[in-house]
């Protein structure tokens, strides 16, 4: 049996509108949602790029699953880990930095259709990066540029300049339980 149903016509990417979006809030499943308009995005065709503030030296799913997929889609994981990992605030300040300037990188490149600054909200909200300047970097991309933010904690500035803003909210999770992370799921 034949899948007759068409495909939606492809928009033109000389008129596409750039969005700017953020996946916030305290529940699991923003980089989860980032990850799935990613893997939406690579289906219709279009170039991924994702920084990770946070993670670094984890060999995560996510990362595993786009070396295959490269050039497509590209992970940089660049992280030192969590700030209470490091214990260490001027080291994570310049980390996050130098990450910070490969994201202007990626986003200014033109090499991709979207970019996804993965935990950058966590960043922000621990006074490693300037909101404004994120906010003032975002607004003077191209227009046709989609950047995703993730992460707890999205500064006011940041949510108001975004076009698109989802709060993911916990009910239940089995951590709560004393269920550790699990691999494929958290990642």
């Amino acid at each position: 049996m034949s899948d007759d149903t068409p495909e939606p016509p492809r928009p033109d990417p000389k008129r596409r509108h750039g969005l700017i979006i953020v996946n916030t809030g305290d529940g699991k499943g923003k980089t989860t949602a980032a990850l799935g308009l990613a893997f939406r995005a690579l289906g219709c065709g279009f170039k991924v790029f994702m920084v990770q503030y946070i993670k670094g030296k984890w060999k995560t799913g996510e990362k595993k699953l786009a070396d295959r997929l490269a050039p497509d889609i590209e992970i940089r994981p660049m992280g030192d880990g969590f700030t209470w990992d490091t214990k260490n605030p001027a080291q994570d300040i310049a980390t996050t930095l130098s990450i910070w300037d490969v994201s202007k990188e990626a986003i200014s490149s033109g090499k991709y259709d979207i970019v996804i600054l993965d935990e950058i909200n966590v960043v922000m909200k621990l006074g490693y990066l300037d909101p404004q300047v994120v906010v003032d970097f975002l607004k003077a991309r191209d227009p046709r540029q989609h950047v995703v933010l993730t992460g707890r904690g999205a500064p006011p500035l940041v949510i108001e300049a975004a076009d698109v803003v989802s709060e993911v909210v916990p009910v239940k999770h089995p951590y709560r339980s004393g269920i550790k992370a699990q691999l494929g799921i958290e990642f």
